[in-house]
């Protein structure tokens, strides 16, 4: 898909109103049709880890040079990523959810080597950080405006939006001239007091009455997820540099959900140290970042963004995480069923699992080292053969002695 972004100063958009100096990004489509609109500002704190075992806290803005590679439009969901400086990156998800569409997570990619925003810092590896946007309910032919600022806090960083003007799903290649406002722009009314009038209440008559029983039906256990496979490349012209297959049952509280490979739009990053996979269906955002300590790699990361069956909706992370490991340059294979804990509210379930973030060559998966699970399991046969061999060998034996006793007391007797 074409896309590109226009970064100029923000210019009155005569819809509603006139934006400060803010960075300003269209994407297009594959006709070059305006598919999705931003103009905003973000600041951002951050802070690290210098090499004289210190702490430091660096601040910087969203620049107005930025590019858009990476964003895509769908009819469902949509991702708009700016990329800035040395490996630095900003992204959030759109998702349609009805007649409205909302934000699911906003990820921030930032890059410890650029010595510029991080002078001393004792590592040069990209961080991820995730956090949930209050951005909901809006109107699909509407635009979301918010200039108040709202603080985004994850971990040591935070991030401050303001003069912010998105339509995540643009129509007829022109933006909307209907808005919907984030709540701290929304003047407030006073409320006047009111009068409660005395009144007297009418004599309960005590009527008998048969209350019905009702009966629960148990929740059927759900089938066993689809496997999924979602490969990303960077463009149309690369390879693939990362692959996952997986089956997944994502459980939210006391709410059960399989994630449902069909109709994904699938995103990512594929660096030195750190891979990036977002896939994005109608109801769920799953995003995983794998790093590597140059002999093997890890799941470090994983961000789930969704929606029960009952319409509560959910956004669970844990970006101290250390699953799916093996050695680079190989992939990470479990057949059987696994469970994992990754927050108090979440646990997920994989089926089928194989991954490889690093190191993909022609589009296959590398050798696979299989999880601890597959690795009992394969042990169990040849456990399980030597035994048999072992009672065989004791039962020929005490046959032989037997047979061989039995003879040399019917030699005695003829003797």
């Amino acid at each position: 898909m074409y896309r590109y972004a226009a970064v100029v100063l923000s210019l009155a958009l005569g819809i509603a109103f006139q934006l400060s100096h803010g960075t300003e990004v269209n994407v297009t489509d594959k006709d070059n049709n305006l598919c999705l609109y931003a103009n905003l500002m973000v600041n951002f704190s951050v802070s690290y880890d210098t090499t004289d075992n210190k702490s430091a806290t660096t601040e910087f803005e969203l620049p107005e040079t930025v590019t858009s590679d990476g964003s895509k439009c769908d009819t469902t969901s949509s991702l708009l990523k700016i990329n800035f400086g040395e490996g630095h990156s900003w992204s959030v998800n759109f998702t349609v959810n009805g007649k409205m569409y909302q934000t699911d997570t906003i990820t921030f990619s930032y890059n410890l080597g650029d010595t510029k925003f991080f002078p001393k810092a004792s590592t040069n590896e990209t961080t991820n950080v995730y956090v949930k946007p209050h951005i909901t309910d809006v109107g699909m032919d509407t635009c979301y405006s918010c200039k108040s600022k709202e603080v985004l806090e994850a971990d040591s960083v935070n991030q401050t939006l303001w003069n912010v003007l998105i339509q995540a799903f643009v129509s007829n290649n022109i933006t909307s001239e209907n808005i919907t406002s984030c709540a701290a722009d929304v003047p407030t009314t006073p409320v006047a007091p009111t009068t409660h009038a005395t009144s007297t209440a009418a004599p309960i008559t005590n009527a008998t009455s048969t209350v019905p029983t009702t009966t629960t039906t148990p929740t059927p256990p759900l089938p066993t997820p689809t496997t999924g496979k979602y490969n990303f490349k960077p463009n149309e012209n690369s390879t693939v540099c990362l692959m996952a297959y997986f089956g997944l049952r994502v459980a939210y509280k006391q709410a059960e959900m399989n994630f449902d490979p069909n109709g994904t739009t699938i995103s990512g990053s594929c660096g030195d140290n750190t891979s990036e996979l977002v896939v994005v269906s109608t109801k769920m955002t799953i995003m995983l970042t794998f790093v590597h300590d140059t002999k093997k790699f890890r799941l470090h990361a994983l961000n789930i963004t969704g929606k029960t069956s009952a319409g509560v909706t959910f956004s669970e992370a844990n970006t101290n995480l250390s699953l799916w490991e093996a050695a680079v340059g190989s992939s990470y294979m479990c057949n059987k069923e696994q469970s994992y804990n990754i927050t108090s509210q979440l646990t997920i379930d994989t089926f089928d699992l194989q991954v490889q973030p690093f190191g993909v060559k022609n589009g296959v998966f590398s050798t696979a080292e299989d999880c601890q699970g597959d690795a009992r399991e394969s042990f169990l046969v040849p456990i399980a053969v030597g035994v048999a061999l072992l009672v065989l060998i004791l039962i020929v034996l005490m046959a032989y002695f037997i047979g061989r006793k039995r003879n040399m007391a019917t030699g005695y007797e003829s003797f």
